[in-house]
């Protein structure tokens, strides 16, 4: 009965339009004050001790470093690179967004600025070379959804933080699934490319390869420096941000000069707004999980399913059910930071890995991006191409529906998210 109360004046809360971080804050002051006896002094040491996680600092970190690659001249190397290599293939600006889009969601963790990047570039460059706009948007707008997958990843910090998992596990991964997501997406872009007959670029030279590649170099080495340092054991995922923030100064400031000292206010400013709205949802949804958890209201859950007979394949069923659902009203931080609580403990309990269920959640998280009505990469792509949210579902669905093939696949098969992370010893 209680979580039928918590979850319907959540839901009113958000209907109202009221932001999810205001929602799930008086949600709770409403639940505490009226239905409940818990002192709020230790309402009050959760706060705290729920948001003093060092996992948290990878957050600002990584929202920085994004910052300064979305506006140092990274992405646009990242796509004459990717032209370079793949431009001659059907499709080949469509393929070779998808490629940058990787690329860049390798160094960003953003879905958000993975469009903003390559699609403000890239997408003009489409049209201009006769590629249909819905096309070229339908591309990118699906394509940036790479961001949350391919490590590292914004989103995969926030589910560490909210079930305590290995950060660098997720991390790895993540891998994977993430550079078969990006394989499938090209192959859906070369195939429409091919059916409709769409242009293809001049074949680069093997110089002209070459001279994108030094060009895009030193973005492409923050990969190394991620990757390479979480493996190696040099820094832990959290340091590994702190890193790949200063990195990303100096490449965009001094390496590529294309910000100069006198941006970097601006920048730093921006990325403090971002992590000040993020940190805020996540001290809120904090403190849900935790009315959540005083409740049983998780345990209650995981009882009753085992008691139906329910096995891990009707739950996963329900589970992606459940995330596509929310992810028609509310944007991938809030749904990582209010479900992961509760359905992990269920997850658990039925023999499921963590960093399955991790990965699981961030595919989700991806396709809900691409979905109206609340599809956060669909808005960014509008602002982009000038398309209206109805034109723009037309224009991802072919790709849509290969993301959903994706995830069953994700879901059922478990040995493509924890092969990479249990070979390299980190889980």
């Amino acid at each position: 009965m209680n979580a039928l109360i918590i979850f319907g004046l959540l839901a009113i809360l958000m209907l109202t339009g009221m932001p999810i971080s205001i929602s799930l804050g008086l949600t709770v002051l409403t639940f505490l004050f009226t239905m409940t006896q818990v002192p709020l002094e230790s309402v009050a040491l959760k706060l705290f001790t729920g948001i003093e996680k060092f996992e948290i600092m990878a957050i600002p970190f990584f929202i920085v470093a994004g910052n300064f690659l979305t506006h140092g001249g990274v992405a646009r190397r990242m796509i004459n690179f990717a032209t370079s290599m793949v431009g001659h293939w059907y499709g080949g600006l469509g393929l070779a967004g998808v490629m940058a889009c990787a690329l860049f969601a390798a160094v960003s963790g953003s879905s958000p600025a993975t469009v903003v990047a390559i699609g403000s570039i890239l997408l003009p460059a489409m049209i201009r070379a006769g590629f249909p706009d819905r096309f070229g948007a339908g591309v990118i707008t699906t394509s940036g959804a790479l961001g949350i997958l391919i490590p590292p990843s914004i989103v995969m910090v926030m589910y560490s933080v909210a079930t305590n998992t290995s950060v660098g596990a997720l991390f790895m991964a993540g891998v994977v699934p993430g550079l078969l997501l990006a394989m499938t997406l090209g192959g859906v872009t070369w195939y429409r490319a091919r059916k409709f007959d769409y242009p293809r670029q001049p074949k680069a030279s093997w110089a002209e390869r070459w001279r994108t590649f030094r060009a895009s170099v030193w973005g492409l080495l923050l990969i190394i420096v991620v990757m390479g340092g979480i493996y190696t054991g040099i820094f832990t995922p959290t340091e590994a941000a702190a890193m790949s923030a200063v990195y990303a100064f100096f490449v965009a400031v001094f390496v590529y000069r294309d910000m100069g000292l006198k941006d970097v206010p601006k920048v730093l400013l921006n990325s403090a707004n971002m992590s000040a709205m993020l940190l805020y949802i996540i001290t809120n949804a904090m403190l849900f999980s935790f009315i959540m958890a005083n409740e049983n209201i998780p345990q209650t859950l995981a009882d009753w399913m085992l008691s139906q007979g329910f096995g891990p394949i009707v739950f996963l069923l329900a589970v992606n059910v459940l995330l596509l659902l929310a992810g028609n009203f509310m944007e991938p931080s809030s749904i990582v930071l209010i479900f992961a609580p509760i359905l992990f403990p269920v997850a658990t309990k039925l023999g499921i890995d963590p960093v399955h269920f991790g990965i699981l959640m961030v595919v989700n998280m991806e396709v809900g991006m691409c979905h109206p009505p609340v599809g956060l990469n669909l808005y960014v792509a509008s602002g982009i191409t000038k398309m209206g949210i109805t034109e723009l579902t037309v224009a991802v669905w072919p790709w849509l529906v290969s993301m959903l093939a994706f995830l069953l696949l994700v879901t059922y098969w478990p040995a493509m998210s924890i092969w990479l992370p249990k070979t390299l010893g980190v889980m």
